[in-house]
């Protein structure tokens, strides 16, 4: 089992509406990482802005932006998340991914659409949880507006260890970003990694970055900081983790509950 694992938090501007502009920079800014991380986060929607232009943008399964990622996760030797807008059968999603080096491929859609830019009007919502198991870390993956909304992450028995949003969060909410993803770290007794882009995107919202790395406690351990375009990375412990956990066993009189489906 790995005892630290690296993570590198890629913040940067997204070129409105121009997967291959993205696709071509995203994949130069990995290079950059590769040999020195075990696992690489994107922006939400990294290849195309978040557009509501679904019709036009989607890409499916087998398209560009899904085999492009698993060129750079094989050929870099690293994992690789983000979220793409995809098409399948008839539907559209903001679809996040997990992709390994050895190939292996995991996804998960939003569940919590954006009504105030119109999300739910245009994409369709998930309705599972993704947790993937990497370097002997068990990691839950979640989008953006998702962050809002702590019964959809709460770690039951601490299932999980590491949870990573992924999001274009505006600067206008800049607090919100920054206060609940430290609360989400310490409710939930876990490493929690924000990833924001940077830039202003094609409706004129204007994004300030701020990626950063809690761990359990919610201390602050990594910070990409504002407005800037940088790739900042982190060693997370799981033996801090287990000997926090094992010290301060709050997990042990979590209330259980269900969650309706949508």
């Amino acid at each position: 089992m790995a005892e630290d694992l690296r993570i590198s938090m890629i913040q940067s501007h997204i070129t409105w509406e121009d997967r291959e502009e993205n696709l071509s920079y995203y994949g130069e800014l990995l290079r950059r990482v590769s040999g020195r991380t075990d696992l690489a986060v994107l922006p939400e929607t990294f290849s195309t802005g978040f557009s509501m232009d679904v019709e036009k943008l989607a890409d499916t399964m087998d398209g560009r932006t899904v085999a492009t990622v698993k060129d750079w996760a094989r050929g870099y030797k690293m994992a690789v998340v983000g979220s793409f807008i995809a098409a399948e059968n008839g539907k559209y999603y903001n679809r996040a991914f997990f992709i390994t080096p050895e190939g292996e491929a995991f996804y998960y859609d939003k569940r919590h659409l954006f009504r105030m830019a119109g999300e739910d009007r245009h994409f369709s919502a998930g309705d599972k949880r993704l947790i993937v198991s990497y370097k002997g870390w068990n990691i839950c993956l979640q989008v953006c507006y998702d962050l809002r909304f702590p019964v959809w992450s709460r770690n039951e028995s601490n299932a999980y260890d590491l949870l990573i949003y992924v999001a274009n969060w505006p600067e206008a909410r800049k607090k919100v970003w920054k206060t609940l993803l430290q609360a989400r770290a310490m409710e939930n007794m876990a490493y929690v990694c924000g990833v924001n882009r940077v830039g202003v995107d094609g409706n004129g919202f204007a994004f300030r970055g701020e990626s950063v790395v809690y761990d359990a406690r919610g201390k602050k351990i990594a910070d990409a900081g504002k407005r800037e375009e940088i790739t900042r990375t982190c060693a997370l412990s799981k033996s801090e983790l287990d000997g926090f956990r094992m010290k301060f066993p709050a997990w042990k009189d979590a209330d259980r509950f269900s969650i309706d489906s949508l």
